[in-house]
């Protein structure tokens, strides 16, 4: 993938607030307040990350800077490297669990080896971690880093009251988010999450992919799981375990996600699998006889 950063922003969007694009892989965002600049993400390399710094210009370095890292996927926090030892890095705990874990270096290794702007990339950790929510006071805006798991286990939204405003991330996707994995619990937290997030009542609500301010990416999202959670739960266990799942009648991609924007092969590709995830953490849960809240 080539490309520079974009620094953008949306209709509506407060003036504060700058979204750092790069391409179609993820959209990081910068907050500036009173007493601070907050940068939550870092993009997927040391070198996106500098770059959207250098563009935001003056702006970026008349205070203090505080960096989030919303959750441990490598397209949020690969450039952790850019800003270590220059400002904390705030992250929740479980994010040093999946840091920990075999399988972040070997990503990583994975992919330096695809593509050769990963090849400096090194894992740098939060510096500051909580449980729970924490609360970041900028004096005219309060970042609220909301713990909001079932994406990943460490997934953090940042909820500004003050313009209700609501930096999502991956909790809420357009089309739809992905369950960590295939497990009831896992379907479970999303869906309690994005429950949590709907009732904030945001006015702006700004995910990391999708390229929408719309509150209703949150309804449609909690529509999606509902209705697939129905539609699973009216088919025989015997039919579930015995055939392919998307074969089955109103189970397809295409049949829960009625297409409401243009995507191109490749991100209708991408969300088919992610609809497989969630489709198999339906199933499970289905098989399993747990109720889902």
């Amino acid at each position: 993938m080539s490309g520079h950063v974009e620094i953008s922003s949306f209709d509506g969007l407060d003036p504060r607030i700058s979204i750092l694009r790069y391409s179609n892989e993820v959209d990081a965002m910068f907050v500036r307040t009173r007493r601070f600049n907050a940068l939550i993400d870092t993009l997927s390399t040391p070198a996106l990350c500098r770059e959207a710094l250098e563009k935001l210009g003056a702006s970026a370095h008349d205070r203090p800077l505080i960096v989030v890292n919303s959750h441990m996927d490598w397209d949020h926090f690969w450039g952790n490297a850019a800003i270590a030892g220059v400002a904390p890095i705030i992250a929740h705990a479980k994010a040093l669990e999946r840091l920990s874990a075999p399988e972040a270096a070997s990503t990583l290794a994975t992919k330096a080896v695809e593509e050769a702007r990963f090849a400096e990339t090194e894992l740098v950790a939060p510096s500051i971690t909580f449980s729970g929510d924490m609360a970041l006071n900028g004096g005219d805006l309060t970042l609220e880093l909301l713990h909001t798991p079932g994406h990943t286990p460490d997934h953090v939204a940042v909820w500004i009251p003050e313009i209700s405003t609501l930096l999502a991330v991956d909790a809420v996707e357009d089309p739809v988010p992905c369950v960590w994995d295939d497990t009831p619990e896992s379907l479970r937290l999303l869906r309690a999450s994005l429950a949590r997030l709907k009732a904030l009542g945001a006015k702006v609500v700004v995910p990391a992919h999708g390229r929408t301010t719309t509150p209703e990416a949150i309804d449609r999202n909690i529509a999606y799981f509902n209705e697939l959670v129905a539609r699973v739960a009216q088919i025989d266990r015997r039919v579930l375990r015995d055939s392919a799942p998307e074969t089955l009648d109103g189970l397809a991609f295409e049949d829960l996600l009625p297409a409401h924007r243009t995507m191109d092969a490749g991100e209708t590709d991408f969300y088919r699998d992610f609809h497989r995830q969630n489709l198999s953490a339906a199933i499970r849960t289905h098989l399993e006889t747990i109720e889902i809240a």
